[in-house]
């Protein structure tokens, strides 16, 4: 147990220093967010659950597999806060990204070793294939929440859970291409969460959480192991080094 927490503390190390200056901007913003606001059980959940989400991003950015205990925890967090607002397929993305990214890393030989070596690109008919699969889980998911929940904003909330449930399995399945899809996942998020808000149903953090989101994905197409050659060889010789010392 103990060889396992010295894991998931060198997987907090060795990232972009972007990375961590984008985690204290976060927990700035989240700080006077939660101390402007009436604090209660909604908004310390959510000020928890920003706060991890923001640390997962960035470790997946890094190519870091400490996503994966991140990962669960915020999404435990994010299920509360999404039911709380009726946005009732973020409850399904949380669940999904559990399914298809967090627990697959935690269990997963080729991400908890070594990532960086790993990554990959997309070939054209791969491209196809994610871009229709991504357009039929929103029409399926938008027509089914609409007909059997009470969501006010189903459409908008299948925009961002197909586009998130995407990227988590192209996540998974190592390749870089999948910062298109949370790009465009952190402007979907932005826009449901600022609908929200206007509508008195969820917190203001929500929406403030979804831009830093949205500027992790920005700076993961220049400094991240994903796309920056030498980041990644940088990130594989620290990798190495540790693995043989251990």
């Amino acid at each position: 147990m103990l060889n396992y927490f010295n894991f998931l503390l060198h997987q907090l190390k060795g990232w972009p220093q972007q990375n961590y200056y984008l985690f204290f901007f976060s927990l700035g913003c989240q700080t006077m967010t939660l101390v402007n606001q009436p604090i209660n059980l909604l908004t310390v959940i959510t000020f928890i659950g920003t706060t991890l989400g923001v640390l997962c991003i960035l470790s997946i950015s890094a190519a870091k597999s400490v996503n994966g205990v991140l990962g669960i925890l915020s999404a435990i967090c994010f299920i509360y806060v999404g039911y709380s607002a009726k946005n009732y397929l973020s409850i399904g993305e949380q669940i999904a990204y559990m399914l298809t990214l967090d627990i697959p890393v935690l269990l997963s030989k080729e991400w908890n070793h070594n990532m960086a070596s790993k990554i990959r690109k997309f070939t054209g008919k791969i491209w196809v294939v994610a871009i229709i699969s991504t357009i039929i889980v929103y029409f399926v998911s938008g027509y089914l929440i609409q007909r059997l929940t009470d969501d006010p904003r189903p459409w908008i909330d299948a925009i961002a859970f197909s586009i998130s449930m995407s990227a988590g399995i192209i996540s998974f399945l190592r390749y870089n291409n999948q910062y298109f899809w949370w790009l465009a996942s952190g402007l979907a998020q932005m826009v449901l969460w600022y609908i929200s808000f206007t509508h008195g149903s969820a917190s203001l953090a929500m929406f403030v959480n979804s831009s830093v989101y949205l500027i992790n994905d920005v700076l993961a197409f220049t400094v991240s192991p994903w796309y920056n050659k030498k980041t990644r060889e940088n990130m594989q010789q620290r990798e190495a080094e540790y693995y043989l010392s251990h």
